[in-house]
């Protein structure tokens, strides 16, 4: 018997540390809530190449991808899937967050851990990434993504 393949919505979602600081994004969807940087695969892209793009775009701030410490995959019985991988990156430089909305996020900003009471985020989910992190959690080497077919052993 034959078998459809199964639709994997694919996100990647970025932790940006600064010190004791996580870069957050004021999203235009969602009701406008507080969201670590994130977003869908685009076709033909990466998982590290989305990642950077997706931090780009909402926050403004350019990043350099380290590692991976989480990756979700969540079947759903209508027959799809979502797919995550939760990357830990650090700022390419001193670029400040956006400030000026734009088609991507209306603001993003640099906050610890106490600061996060003080904004309407999108979930407890955020709280709960960042101490993960902020915990010393293992990273993954970005080794472990490969394109189907790399040699092994490849950077």
């Amino acid at each position: 018997m034959s078998r459809l393949p199964i639709p994997t919505w694919s996100f990647a979602l970025v932790v940006v540390r600064l010190g004791r600081r996580f870069l957050l994004v004021q999203e235009r969807k969602h009701g406008q809530l507080w969201y670590l940087p994130a977003g869908r695969v685009e076709p033909g892209e990466s998982w590290v190449e989305a990642a950077r793009r997706e931090t780009l775009e909402e926050s403004g701030v350019p990043v350099v991808i380290e590692g991976i410490f989480r990756i979700e995959h969540t079947p759903w019985s209508e027959g799809a899937a979502r797919c995550r991988v939760f990357f830990v990156a650090r700022p390419a430089d001193d670029t400040p967050p956006k400030s000026e909305p734009d088609e991507h996020s209306l603001q993003a900003a640099w906050v610890t851990l106490e600061e996060l009471d003080k904004l309407p985020l999108r979930g407890a989910e955020v709280r709960r990434i960042f101490a993960h992190v902020q915990s010393g959690c293992p990273i993954t080497p970005l080794s472990l993504l490969q394109a189907e077919g790399a040699p092994f052993g490849a950077p």
